[in-house]
C-alpha cells in the first residue's frame, strides 16, 4: 500500500481525463486520500494509545538487545560474592552478516548455554559474559545488528539470563582515530543501540558519557571496558584512569579490563605490525594498569586463541603478574601464526618496573589449528583459573596441554 503521502500526491480531484482508465484512477486516488484524512482525524482511544504495542523500529534501525533476564545486582549488594565464573570470547562477526543469522556464533552461544545451565546451581555459577569487540562486519548496518547478531545475544540475556557486555571492536566502530569522523559516529551510534539496555547509562557513574567506554563491579572484581579504536583518546584515558584511582582494592582485590586490540599478538596484526592502537596500549594503558595491579587482560582481534603473560615489580617492590587472553575465536574467519613481536622497545620504557613478557601459549601455523571456542574464568576468592572451551571440528582443543590453565605463579 502507498504510504499517506503518496496517496495525497496522486493527482487533482476532479480535473477531466482524456482517457477513462487515467480518469478512474485518479477517481480511486482522491477517495482513497478523502479516506485516509477522515480516519487520521478520529481520536484515538484511550485503550489503544495506552496497551498497543509500540510500532516496530524501522529496518535501518538497530534493535536493542533484551535486558538480561538476571541482571547484575547494585555493586554493594554483591560485596560477600566471591566464588563465580564468567565467560569471555570475541570477534563474533561473520561470512552471512546483513542476510542470515551468524552461523559459526551460533555455535558458540549453543555451547555457552549449556554451560550456563549446567553450572548454575553449582559452586561457581556464570555470572556474566564479556564480548572484545567485532560483532559483525560493518558495524553501520542496521541490518547486520538486526538480522544476524542481536536474536544471538537476546538468547543468552534470557535463555542463559546473563548480562552481557560487549566492547567495540574496529568493525563495530570503524578504526578512526578522531571522534567526529562521520564512519565512527555512524557505527557508534548503532552500537549503543545495540547495548543500551546492557551497559551503565549516560550520567551514570559507572559510564563515560557519549563513549562506549564503562565499567562495573561484582563480587571482589571490578571490570573496565574501553574503546581501543581511540585508545589515544586523552579524555576516555582520563576516565577510566580515574576509576582505577577511585578504587577500595579491598573491595576490590580482582581487576579485569577488556578491549579489542591487543597489547601483544602473533598473528596478522601482530608480529612485525604495529598497529595505532596497539602502540597507544603500549605506551598509555599498560603503565596504567601495572601501576593499578590489573591483573587480566581480555582482547581479541586476532581470530584465534593465545595467552601472555608480563610479570613486572610494582612500587611496593614485589612481582606481580598480568595475563593477556586473546580470545578471537567467536565466529570470524580464523587466523594462524605470523611470528613473534619485537617488544624490546616496549620492555625498554617500562624502566624500573622491569617487565618481562612470555607468550605461554602460542596459535597454530595453520587457520585449522586454531577452533572456534570461549573461555570460562573461574573466581575462588583472589585465585582465578580457566578453561579454554572449543566447539565443532576443534572439540578437544587443549592448549596447555590440557584445556585448563590457572593465572598465578607456583608459590614455593
Amino acid at each position: 500500500m502507498l504510504s499517506q503521502p503518496a496517496l495525497l500526491r496522486g493527482g487533482r480531484c476532479g480535473r477531466p481525463a482524456e482517457v477513462v482508465t487515467a480518469m478512474m484512477i485518479r477517481l480511486l486516488n482522491c477517495t482513497t486520500a478523502a479516506f485516509v484524512l477522515s480516519v487520521a482525524s478520529l481520536p484515538v482511544s484511550p485503550l489503544a494509545a495506552q496497551g498497543a504495542p509500540p510500532a516496530p523500529a524501522p529496518a535501518d534501525t538497530v534493535r536493542a538487545i533484551a535486558r538480561p533476564r538476571q541482571p547484575l545486582p547494585a555493586e554493594s549488594a554483591s560485596a560477600g560474592v566471591t566464588r563465580y565464573s564468567f565467560i569471555v570470547y570475541g570477534d563474533t562477526r561473520g561470512r552471512r552478516d546483513g542476510t542470515a543469522e551468524q552461523y559459526e556464533h551460533s555455535l558458540i552461544v549453543d555451547a555457552m548455554l549449556r554451560v550456563i545451565a549446567a553450572r548454575a546451581s553449582g559452586p561457581s555459577p556464570v555470572r556474566f559474559i564479556l564480548q572484545s569487540g567485532d560483532a559483525v562486519v560493518n558495524g553501520r548496518d542496521a541490518k547486520q545488528w538486526n538480522v544476524s547478531f542481536t536474536g544471538l545475544i537476546n538468547r543468552l540475556t534470557t535463555e542463559g539470563g546473563v548480562p552481557y557486555f560487549l566492547a567495540p571492536g574496529n568493525h563495530d566502530v570503524t578504526s578512526a582515530a578522531a571522534l567526529d569522523d562521520p564512519r565512527r559516529k555512524e557505527g557508534l551510534a548503532n552500537y549503543l543501540r545495540a547495548v543500551a539496555d546492557l551497559i551503565p547509562p549516560d550520567g551514570a557513574t559507572r559510564r563515560l558519557s557519549g563513549y562506549p567506554t564503562y565499567a562495573f563491579g561484582y563480587g571482589n572484581m571490578f571490570v573496565l571496558a574501553f574503546d581501543s579504536n581511540i585508545a589515544a583518546d586523552s579524555t576516555q584515558f582520563a576516565w577510566a584512569k580515574a576509576q582505577l584511582a577511585g578504587l577500595d582494592r579491598k573491595r576490590y582485590p580482582n581487576i579485569v579490563a577488556f578491549f579489542h586490540h591487543p597489547a601483544f599478538s602473533s598473528g596478522p596484526h601482530g608480529g612485525s605490525i604495529v598497529e595505532r592502537p596497539t602502540a597507544a596500549i603500549r605506551d598509555m594503558w599498560m603503565p596504567l594498569f601495572r601501576t593499578h595491579g590489573v591483573q587480566l587482560l581480555v582482547t581479541g582481534h586476532e581470530h584465534f586463541f593465545e595467552h601472555w603473560v608480563e610479570r613486572y615489580r610494582g612500587a611496593d617492590g614485589i612481582t606481580r603478574r598480568m595475563d593477556q587472553l586473546v580470545t578471537g575465536g567467536g565466529g570470524a574467519p580464523l587466523y594462524a601464526y605470523r611470528g613473534e613481536p619485537d617488544l624490546r622497545a616496549y620492555l625498554a620504557a617500562t624502566g624500573a618496573d622491569s617487565a618481562r613478557v612470555e607468550h605461554v601459549v602460542k596459535p597454530g601455523p595453520e587457520a585449522g589449528d586454531n577452533p572456534y571456542h570461549f573461555v570460562v574464568v573461574h573466581v575462588d576468592g583472589s585465585r582465578m583459573s580457566l578453561e579454554v572451551l572449543s566447539v565443532d571440528w576443534g572439540a578437544g582443543f587443549a592448549p596447555y596441554r590440557s584445556n585448563k590453565a590457572v593465572l598465578r605463579d607456583s608459590v614455593p
